[in-house]
């Protein structure tokens, strides 16, 4: 049989080829001729066929019929035979194939072979793919050779352990006495690796960081003398001696520093004195300033060395290059909340990377910035970051929209400059910005009420610039709803007013609701804006009346909705309408189980609240009306029904009830519509609407409760039961007050588990007479289907001498009665 051609030939060959299909076939006959050799046995040219099966496999062509030929080159006394034979197993063998043990026997043999290079060779296999079991059967062979004389096979033993601690942690105690040793040895090979150990050791084990804390003044020794030795050919890298010892050490010094005073202590000078002296014109200077950086910011180091580390990350960011500093960025980003102060000396070079060319700089310093701002410098800062919205790429424009509002809310100087910051995000970037942008924006104008001649004019503004940027158009639509009367009388103090008729606003919003660019619910805030302006422009009714019937028959449903529903508004409910329509009160701030929320949701429990609004010291009955309706323009309809004051004749509160027939109580399926009828309560609807009365409340023998009783105000509660429906349980709230001065604005609000169902009627007075004198009451109904125990938070409010009150109670202890 003919000689094999030598692995240079055939590399030559394999290069020669012009197409995919050229080289596949070179390597298959290649392949046939070496499987043609090993089935007869071919002991000559093993290693040469096995190393160019190799080769193969590193272009990516299967080579596994080669591994039993690679454990025959190992079992061979030949070196060559054997380097290739190991250099095989390494790449074509794993742990997940049985084959890999029958190597055990060899390895062992070889790592007590009298020659060191084929013990160098068994060391690295073993290192590199041993697996769990090999490492057991081997690793005292290991140990021993950690102990050995020969620094060559410390280097390789010590890595070999790193590994078999890696596969079997368990044995790590076997290694101990022998590492101790390694840090004495002066060959800075054994050095490296040894440190490498302890490194892995350290972070598998919190025993074993404990107990080489004590290490640290040799390690501090061993880098220092590294950093003031002269010049030495051997380890010389760019002028600075072993540059790779030296920054193991310092990831090591930062294994063992970290939370413990003493050892970060004994570290604090070194550090200083590699930060200070290591040279800073190459890159090898800049690596070990970084890892000293990280080590400084892990352990427990002075401030003075923690500002100097922040110092050298600035001067990371003027490097030319562009990795070194995305480094410094992303470090900074790390320790800003720990230093804030030191990092903020940067502010103006983080600033100027915004402007860099590479993206991922530009994320970096955009996130960096955002987490600089404060109350101090939000002026300024807003301006460059406002600068960067309006130039920087699409993908960017989101975060950084977000970033804007957050800081503007946190920070804001002024309410001025929140809302005119926030315009000028939604002008710029306002097809980018969150879903909670309108809402947050809509509530901050609404509760700066000395702004709204001003927010109105200069939306209107934008409107007329630009119609593409949805969530402006939408604040803008809304507010001229709301707010339309002050943008034509002309009257504005922060600006010179503009001058314009109720029929150019009308214009405009009529031109939203036919425009291309408008989206579905932009044309609900317009159609809503519209109808709001019926009762602010007095001239131009029968002009809205025009345009709410043509949508009716809108083939957006949505839209036709509530045409209809305001059509109704002007047919059958136009005595209503101004009370409906009127301006919203100040919004309450909604924030999860915080004492002020309107919707409150903890845990399990996800009420359904009724929440009359009062402006303070003035009740206004048809403002709860106006709120309803509101809800259903902005498209939210949360599950809160309301019912009219008792100064309102019963009838409306029925009418209004059924203009809003249609809305679930918890957002679950809507009750069938049915004909109204006359009532002196308005109907549950929980219960459905029918053509007799809805309950009869007879006497249960229920006990009565007392609810709440606290600063002179009692809440009892009396209980009845509907004979129209047994779910249903009609608590009458009596609240009395024992103190010497009225009770005025009293709102009770109750909310329940999401499994129950709520409806507050309307109270009998909103004022509470003083010593005992009389009581409001109040009817709750509590729809029960799962005769769960009840349970109800509830809410008081009330104006006493002046002063607000407001309190927060849960009641737990209902009788069993009530809802059994």
């Amino acid at each position: 049989m003919p000689a094999p051609i030598r692995l240079r030939e055939l590399i030559r060959t394999i290069r020669t080829a012009r197409t995919q299909a050229e080289e596949r076939e070179m390597i298959q006959k290649e392949c046939a001729a070496i499987r043609s050799s090993f089935r007869e046995e071919d002991n000559t040219y093993r290693c040469r066929n096995v190393a160019k099966l190799l080769y193969m496999h590193m272009l990516g062509y299967p080579a596994h019929f080669g591994q039993l030929e690679c454990l025959k080159l190992i079992a061979s006394q030949k070196f060559t035979d054997k380097r290739i034979g190991y250099l095989g197993a390494m790449l074509l063998l794993d742990e997940r194939q049985d084959v890999h043990l029958l190597m055990t026997n060899c390895i062992k043999n070889d790592l007590n072979h009298s020659t060191q290079y084929v013990q160098g060779l068994a060391l690295c296999t073993l290192g590199c793919m041993g697996s769990s079991e090999m490492c057991r059967d081997l690793a005292g062979e290991v140990e021993k050779l950690l102990k050995t004389s020969n620094s060559y096979l410390r280097k390789k033993a010590a890595l070999c352990a790193v590994h078999v601690i890696r596969k079997v942690p368990e044995l790590m105690e076997m290694f101990l006495p022998a590492t101790k040793n390694l840090l004495s040895e002066k060959n800075h090979g054994v050095l490296h690796t040894s440190v490498v150990l302890l490194t892995e050791m350290c972070e598998r084990s919190p025993d074993m960081l404990a107990h080489f804390r004590k290490l640290v003044p040799q390690l501090v020794r061993i880098l220092k003398n590294l950093i003031m030795s002269g010049y030495s050919p051997e380890h010389d890298v760019s002028g600075i001696s072993d540059p790779f010892l030296q920054v193991r050490i310092l990831r090591l010094l930062r294994i063992l520093g970290r939370n413990d005073d003493d050892s970060s202590e004994a570290m604090n000078d070194i550090l200083a004195q590699v930060a200070t002296n290591t040279e800073t014109s190459k890159n090898v200077g800049n690596a070990i300033l970084y890892e000293t950086v990280l080590t400084i910011m892990d352990i427990k180091s002075e401030s003075g060395l923690r500002v100097l580390a922040i110092n050298i990350l600035g001067r990371f960011l003027l490097n030319n290059d562009k990795n070194i500093r995305y480094v410094a960025l992303t470090s900074l980003l790390k320790t800003v909340q720990t230093d804030h102060n030191a990092v903020q000396r940067h502010r103006s070079t983080i600033v100027d990377c915004l402007k860099d060319l590479d993206v991922s700089i530009k994320r970096r310093a955009m996130e960096l910035s955002f987490a600089l701002v404060n109350g101090n410098n939000i002026r300024g800062m807003m301006k460059e970051l406002l600068y960067f919205l309006d130039s920087c790429d699409p993908e960017f424009k989101a975060d950084c929209a977000s970033g804007v509002f957050l800081a503007a809310e946190k920070y804001a100087p002024s309410k001025r400059w929140h809302i005119d910051t926030i315009m000028r995000v939604l002008t710029t970037a306002g097809s980018y910005v969150r879903d909670d942008a309108v809402p947050n924006l809509i509530q901050l104008i609404t509760n700066s009420v000395e702004m709204h001649a001003y927010t109105v004019q200069r939306l209107y503004k934008a409107l007329l610039e630009d119609v593409s940027q949805q969530p402006l158009v939408q604040v803008a639509s809304w507010c001229i709803g709301e707010y339309g009367d002050l943008l034509v009388s002309g009257h504005c103090e922060e600006e010179e007013p503009i001058q314009v008729s109720e029929d150019e606003v009308l214009d405009v919003l009529e031109g939203l609701l036919v425009s291309n660019l408008s989206s579905s619910v932009t044309r609900g805030y317009s159609l809503t804006a519209i109808m709001k302006l019926s009762t602010r422009f007095t001239s131009s009714v029968n002009r809205i009346k025009k345009v709410v019937s043509i949508y009716g028959s809108s083939i957006d449903v949505e839209l036709q909705q509530r045409a209809v529903e305001y059509n109704a508004l002007f047919k059958k409910y136009d005595h209503m309408r101004s009370a409906l329509l009127e301006r919203m009160p100040i919004m309450e701030k909604t924030a999860t189980n915080g004492p002020t929320e309107i919707v409150q949701t903890n845990g399990e429990t996800e009420p359904s609240v009724l929440d009359t609004k009062h402006t303070p010291g003035v009740t206004q009955p048809s403002s709860q009306a106006s709120d309803l309706l509101d809800l259903l323009g902005t498209n939210d309809v949360i599950p809160v029904i309301q019912t009219v004051p008792p100064t309102k004749p019963a009838s409306a509160g029925g009418e209004l009830l059924d203009l809003l027939g249609d809305l679930s109580l918890s957002g679950g399926p809507a009750p069938a519509p049915a004909p109204p009828v006359s009532m002196s309560q308005p109907p549950f609807l929980l219960d459905g609407l029918t053509s007799q009365p809805l309950f009869n409340d007879i006497a249960t023998g229920i006990p009565s409760m007392t609810a709440y009783n606290k600063n002179g105000l009692k809440i009892e509660f009396t209980f009845e039961r509907s004979n129209t429906n047994p779910n249903i349980a009609v608590i009458t709230i009596h609240a009395s007050n024992s103190t010497e001065a009225d009770m005025t604005d009293f709102v009770f609000q109750a909310a329940v588990p999401k499994t129950f169902q709520l409806q507050l009627l309307s109270p009998s007075s909103n004022i509470v007479p003083p010593l005992n004198t009389g009581t409001v009451t109040q009817v709750i109904k509590v729809l029960n289907p799962q005769k769960q125990q009840l349970r109800m938070r509830i809410k008081l409010t009330y104006t006493q001498k002046g002063s607000s009150v407001q309190d927060l109670a849960e009641v737990n202890n209902f009788p069993p009665q009530s809802w059994q």
